[in-house]
């Protein structure tokens, strides 16, 4: 009787230290399965070159990170960065919180976007893997913290930033850039959107991370709204006839927000793919439980007219691909 006893009391342990262990793996991710898992980039940004597609985002606390690839589907660390990093900190202003990089082909040089200590920066290379470098580590505005900031090229050649300002929350804003791209002329930043929809007002007033694309000479601005750390940060747009505005949001946004199985969705940017689909890549959290690591995730974007209307809509596709590291 006493060994039966001891049997069962044994059991009982055996079971809690194994009960004890799974929820330890929960906690801290061991156990899990090995892969595949997704690219680990919040704000994320997809440059296609020479048809190689290189994603960019926001992940390491060493620098920018970019990864790889050839189908949008799988991804890789590019052979030559050990590190991953096209942008090393140690090349650059600031030493921390290095977020949204949005990388640019313009005569030749590939410029760099991002913030760096909540300030826009930029920095160039002559590769897409980088190294890029600042020639005077300085951010673009020394004097005021900005983030996310997004080039855009008009038809005639005029370069402009958008960027989110800390004034009245985070809200959006736009410049006129010098003819190098690499300084703001602060006598032309002028405000383009701010809070004023109730799905924005969630999470404390933010509008954040512009990217603007010009469509049969309408302006299209995608933007996100709430906070990231919320489930129900959201992807909306805005249209212009012109680029400093002024901008009207749709009264039907958000265009994306919790598709599928994914919550956190926003900080997007757009591009075309090798067939000249017009794609949306943005990030989402890591589940339902947890935001990091955020997980990039590339969807479609397509125009419709409205009946009675000449003007376009753009929407986004609910259906979206789940990129993948390769092991």
């Amino acid at each position: 009787m006493v060994k039966m006893n001891e049997k069962k009391i044994n059991k009982s342990i055996w079971m809690l230290t194994f009960m004890l262990v799974l929820v330890g793996n929960s906690v801290t991710g061991k156990g899990k399965d090995k892969g595949p898992f997704p690219v680990p980039l919040g704000d994320p940004f997809i440059l296609l070159h020479e048809g190689t597609y290189y994603a960019y985002g926001t992940h390491s606390d060493k620098g920018i990170e970019v990864y790889v690839s050839d189908n949008l589907k799988t991804w890789s660390r590019p052979a030559q960065l050990p590190d991953g990093l096209a942008l090393n900190k140690k090349d650059v202003w600031a030493d921390r919180w290095f977020w949204a990089p949005e990388v640019y082909l313009v005569n030749g040089t590939f410029y760099m976007y991002y913030s760096a200590d909540e300030h826009i920066c930029v920095a160039t290379s002559k590769s897409p893997l980088g190294p890029f470098k600042q020639e005077k580590k300085e951010p673009m505005i020394a004097d005021e913290k900005c983030i996310d900031n997004s080039l855009f090229i008009d038809d005639d050649g005029k370069p402009y930033l958008f960027f989110d300002r800390f004034n009245d929350g985070l809200n959006i804003w736009v410049a006129e850039l010098t003819d190098d791209l690499l300084q703001i002329k602060r006598e032309t930043m002028r405000p383009c959107i701010h809070v004023s929809q109730p799905w924005e007002m969630i999470w404390p007033r933010v509008n954040e991370g512009a990217f603007v694309m010009k469509h049969e000479g309408m302006y299209y601005m995608t933007y996100s709204a709430n906070s990231y750390e919320s489930p129900f940060y959201g992807i909306g747009c805005a249209t212009a006839t012109d680029v400093n505005g002024p901008w009207t949001k749709y009264e039907h946004n958000p265009l994306l927000q919790c598709p599928g199985d994914l919550v956190g969705v926003g900080h997007s940017a757009m591009f075309r793919d090798k067939k000249g689909q017009l794609r949306i890549v943005f990030h989402a959290h890591k589940d339902k439980e947890a935001i990091h690591p955020r997980g990039m995730y590339i969807g479609k974007v397509k125009f419709r007219k409205q009946k009675g209307s000449s003007e376009q809509t753009m929407y986004i596709d609910p259906e979206y691909i789940t990129p993948v590291l390769k092991k």
